[in-house]
């Protein structure tokens, strides 16, 4: 029987591998090693296959196209109620393998080497910056407990801490002076990595035609535009601007029943990183725009007017997200005084 969908449970070191034929019958339930799976799906004439969008899961879904497979990703949460029993490795294949051939299943595009570089590197970058917050978080506290109170901002940090362990009246012993200096050198050194990280995004911002063509929105930076477009890839797999503001988690959650529509705050679906990045860009715009003469008529002044800033913010993000579209899917430069048409 010819294998015609494949289901694949991804793990470390055992992967587990459902198929069916034509006719939905099932032809293949097998466990293989890691470094089994590549000959076997090398030899095994092309089929569609489906995978959660999980850890290796882009790796794996380019190495399997390059063999003439057709590779569908995943989330997670679209699987789990295809899985008939309890949970385990054949169960889950088997789920894997019936959800990824429905007509109305959601597909997560699969990112290239170069996405993921990116990606790793916005990763790296907010893992200094919450080690760099928490750092300097505890600084501050230990110099509490001697009574030296440090304003809130990592900038008061760095610009006290060497008049602090200078100062030979302020009470506070040898040893802690010490362990003071060690942990302002760890600030540096945290401060250093952000900002050599920060360097090579630019850098990438730079060579990227997306990137800089997004940089052209307001609220929208260096470090957004390069995340945006190496986690979306080809904006084309969304129909439309509306797609990509609910795969970011920027609009209303609904409980609705009944005929009667209940709209909640925003369902934050999606990347977590990319919908911080453009709610703090927004919020950005509103404190610039409210020092300017033309803000009064404004789209956002009147929005603000009816609602607290904090809404205001989400809703010129879920903009920001549409307009991020156009400009991808339609390969368009930004007007800031664009009207669509009448069609």
């Amino acid at each position: 029987m010819k294998i015609t969908i494949v289901g694949i449970d991804l793990a470390k070191n055992v992967i587990q591998v459902h198929g069916v034929d034509e006719r939905g019958k099932p032809v293949l339930k097998k466990q293989f090693k890691r470094e089994q799976v590549a000959p076997f799906f090398a030899n095994l004439p092309p089929c569609l296959i489906g995978m959660e969008a999980c850890g290796s899961a882009h790796h794996w879904a380019r190495k399997l196209e390059t063999f003439g497979h057709t590779v569908k990703l995943m989330a997670p949460q679209f699987v789990k109620p295809y899985v008939k029993t309890n949970k385990n490795d054949a169960a889950d294949a088997e789920a894997i393998c019936e959800a990824v051939g429905r007509p109305n299943m959601r597909f997560v595009p699969i990112k290239n080497s170069e996405q993921q570089a990116v990606l790793a590197m916005h990763r790296a970058r907010q893992g200094f910056v919450k080690a760099r917050t928490a750092q300097a978080n505890q600084i501050r506290g230990l110099l509490g407990e001697y009574g030296i109170i440090v304003p809130q901002g990592i900038g008061y940090i760095a610009k006290r801490l060497p008049d602090i362990l200078e100062d030979g009246e302020n009470g506070l012993p040898g040893a802690f002076r010490q362990l003071l200096h060690r942990l302002g050198d760890h600030l540096k050194e945290l401060d250093r990595q952000v900002g050599e990280l920060e360097v090579q995004i630019q850098s990438w911002h730079r060579e990227s035609e997306g990137s800089k063509k997004l940089a052209q929105i307001p609220g929208i930076g260096p470090i957004t535009a390069s995340a945006l477009v190496a986690s979306i890839g080809d904006a084309k797999s969304f129909e439309n601007g509306r797609q990509l503001a609910a795969w970011l988690g920027l609009v209303p959650k609904q409980h609705s029943s009944g005929g009667k529509q209940l709209l909640l705050g925003i369902s934050k679906h999606g990347d977590t990183y990319l919908r911080t990045l453009l709610i703090h860009g927004a919020r950005a715009v509103i404190r610039v725009a409210e020092r300017k003469a033309s803000y009064a008529q404004s789209w956002l002044a009147l929005l603000i007017g009816r609602r607290n800033k904090n809404v205001a913010a989400v809703a010129l993000a879920n903009k920001n997200a549409r307009i991020v579209w156009a400009l991808l899917a339609h390969e368009r430069d930004y007007q800031p005084a664009y009207e669509p048409s009448a069609a």
